[in-house]
């Protein structure tokens, strides 16, 4: 009985124990990513050629204490290395590990690599070759605090590199932790077995694998232990034939009940050549399919699902990942009554989209990723719709929708805001435009637990698709972060997608996807409404115009010309079809793309009725200089006096909490400011009074 270590992924120990006793391993103990035991070389071949689990198993070699770099040279070459192989095979030397005195992995396996070929040399043979790339033999030294331990990779190229996959899609499980989740699954060969989300077909590839007693590595060309000494070709040739016997016996089963689904005709073809390399391809099927559809594939055979969805690494990426997880489940749950569904995923916060209650939940790791396995019971009743924790949140947007969505029904409006950061847990801003609704966050604090924030917006999806059933193309996510200079607008997608809402007497175009804000202020909406109901027979200027809704106002009410000017050609023709969407036509609106604060200086127009709601700063480039509305503002009013007729009306805006209006110095150029902020605030804004400000300037 010779000792070796099984390493294998960290969360897979205790099942690796259990296959390695079956598999006739002895003095079997868990370790830290691995497994240690004791077996004959009929068994180590036997372990190496079967175990689903183990990623290399390792022939160790000797432990001892070593407190400097002499004594790593020593214990290496204290071992009798001819012993295990001779000198015509190439070595390897792998070091992991570092102190204090072997700061440079490097540098330690050089050390073992020279103890090595001198113990060859005093010995009387010739050294053998190093070959870091395709060696015979690597030797690989651990290194932990003072304790050195040397072992020979009995096993060689990774174990879970079964050989099938040459190409494996965007993601791929690796084999030995597919095969690791199946069997935490619970999942029994003679049940059906399916994977919705297969990509690759890793999982149904691994199910049909087990189902049919197919030895994982039987089609590995080689082993590390061929090369050895103590290697013996007629026991391992035995193990072998036995194994292929086992195989060819499944080469006459009927079809197994194991299937594998998704949306990528492509992935498919990938995941079939992978059956067909890993010899299953009469025992497991792979159709087109969406997750979110899905039926049971086998008629009323109940069975288990086993799946691991995607998952997102940014946060932008979660929203239609929150749907898909949380429109699988529900589909699982209306259509697979009596099965079992085990969920794998690296995003634990995903989870929680799924709204059942896990009978059993296990760590695991993908690589370096921590993630989850939780294994379900579907059975008769809904899904937990509503965490407990986001009842507060669920009860307010059921309050908010019946007060604003009757009201706004009432006033002509198809856009309006339904919550701003109500509750201190869902700092949220949840807007509905038309059929969309668009959900920003504002940036948390960044003493804010992200995984706390994650699933407190995880749990808003959740409780908004409950409540009110939207569409996951008809809801849209944005964070918003406060942002200086010309970044304002800053576009964030390129779908080009536009869709008009009622707003009054006038339709707007919206684009929810290319750009943060999107086309329509909503907190303006009585000022433009108040806008069209001054500007009959007047000439009307809107400066910082954006997408030129208050001019559309303006010019609806009658006004007898319009001018928008705006820095972006963008937004300037977004405001030309606003015009062209409400049958405003002709020569009296004008388009003006410059820089507001340059054009004041040179316009020669005099108008009734000016609009500004400038940026609180901007600091672009194509301006001349920078612009802040509390230190410039008086200096944009002087200006505006020039060109405002002598009954003239100016209506100034802005959005800065810290704004306020110098009285003594606007009196000074002859004009006088009133608030009238308070009537500026739609009801959807009431709880938010500060979302901007707003003054009636006029002549003293």
């Amino acid at each position: 009985m010779l000792p070796y270590f099984a390493a294998c992924p960290k969360g897979l120990e205790y099942l690796l124990v259990k296959e390695i006793e079956e598999l006739g391993g002895v003095e079997v103990r868990e370790s830290l990513a691995g497994v240690r035991f004791k077996a004959n070389l009929a068994e180590a071949y036997t372990i190496c050629l079967w175990s689903r689990l183990a990623s290399r198993i390792l022939l160790s070699i000797h432990t001892d204490e070593v407190h400097s770099t002499q004594d790593v040279y020593d214990v290496v070459y204290r071992v009798n290395w001819h012993a295990y192989f001779d000198n015509t095979q190439s070595i390897a030397v792998e070091f992991s590990g570092t102190n204090g005195f072997i700061n440079n992995t490097q540098f330690g396996a050089l050390k073992a690599k020279d103890a090595i070929v001198d113990k060859f040399r005093d010995s009387g043979f010739d050294r053998p070759n190093v070959d870091k790339q395709s060696a015979n033999i690597r030797i690989e030294c651990r290194m932990v605090n003072n304790k050195l331990t040397l072992a020979i990779n009995f096993s060689g190229r990774s174990l879970q590199q079964r050989g099938y996959r040459t190409n494996a899609g965007e993601a791929p499980l690796r084999e030995n932790l597919a095969a690791a989740l199946i069997m935490r699954s619970g999942w029994e060969i003679n049940k059906p077995f399916f994977d919705p989300f297969c990509g690759s077909g890793t999982l149904a590839i691994e199910a049909a694998l087990m189902a049919a007693n197919i030895a994982p590595s039987l089609t590995r060309e080689r082993f590390s232990f061929e090369s050895l000494k103590a290697f013996k070709p007629e026991v391992w040739q035995e193990i072998k034939h036995d194994a292929q016997v086992k195989a060819d016996e499944s080469k006459s089963r009927k079809q197994l009940c194991i299937r594998g689904s998704d949306m990528d005709y492509g992935v498919l073809n990938i995941a079939r050549d992978n059956a067909r390399r890993a010899g299953v391809e009469h025992l497991v099927s792979f159709e087109v399919g969406n997750a979110l559809e899905i039926k049971p594939p086998f008629g009323n055979q109940k069975g288990h699902i086993v799946t691991n969805p995607p998952y997102g690494e940014r946060l932008g990426e979660l929203l239609p990942l929150i749907f898909i997880y949380h429109g699988f489940a529900k589909a699982v749950k209306a259509k697979f009554n009596g099965w079992e569904l085990s969920v794998f995923s690296s995003s634990i916060e995903l989870l929680t989209a799924i709204r059942l209650a896990p009978d059993h939940k296990y760590k695991l790791f993908n690589g370096q990723l921590e993630a989850l396995l939780a294994n379900y019971s579907i059975g008769d009743g809904a899904l937990k719709s509503v965490s407990k924790q986001a009842e507060p949140f669920a009860n307010r947007m059921l309050k908010n929708n019946k007060a604003l969505s009757k009201w706004a029904k009432s006033e002509g409006i198809e856009a309006y805001r339904l919550y701003d950061a109500d509750l201190p847990d869902y700092n949220l801003a949840i807007d509905r435009y038309g059929k969309q609704w668009i959900v920003q966050e504002y940036a948390a604090p960044k003493y804010m637990d992200p995984s706390k924030t994650l699933r407190r917006l995880i749990e808003a999806f959740i409780v908004l698709d409950h409540l009110f059933d939207i569409d996951s193309d008809d809801l849209i996510y944005k964070v918003r972060e406060v942002k200086k200079g010309e970044n304002q607008y800053e576009k964030i997608n390129e779908q080009k997608s536009k869709f008009a809402v009622q707003e009054y007497n006038a339709k707007f175009l919206i684009n929810s996807s290319d750009y943060l804000d999107n086309g329509l202020f909503l907190d303006h909406r009585l000022t433009r409404r108040k806008l069209g109901e001054l500007s009959e027979g007047m000439d009307f200027l809107n400066l910082f115009c954006y997408t030129g809704t208050a001019s559309v106002h303006a010019a609806l009410g009658g006004a007898k010309s319009t001018t928008s000017v705006d820095m972006s050609r963008t937004y300037l023709d977004w405001a030309k079809e606003n015009f062209k969407l409400n049958n405003l036509h002709g020569d009296q609106y004008n388009f003006i793309q410059m820089d507001c604060l340059n054009w004041l200086k040179h316009c020669q127009n005099d108008y009734d009725l000016i609009f500004i709601d400038p940026p609180t700063f901007s600091n672009s480039k194509r301006m001349d200089q920078s612009f802040d509305v509390n230190r410039d503002h008086v200096e944009l009013i002087k200006a505006l006096k020039r060109i405002l007729r002598p009954d003239g009306l100016i209506i100034f805006s802005n959005n800065s909490r810290q704004f306020k209006m110098n009285h003594r110095d606007i009196k000074g150029i002859g004009l006088q400011a009133q608030e009238v902020t308070e009537h500026t605030i739609p009801r959807d804004f009431k709880g938010n009074p500060k979302i901007h400000n707003c003054w009636e300037i006029t002549r003293l």
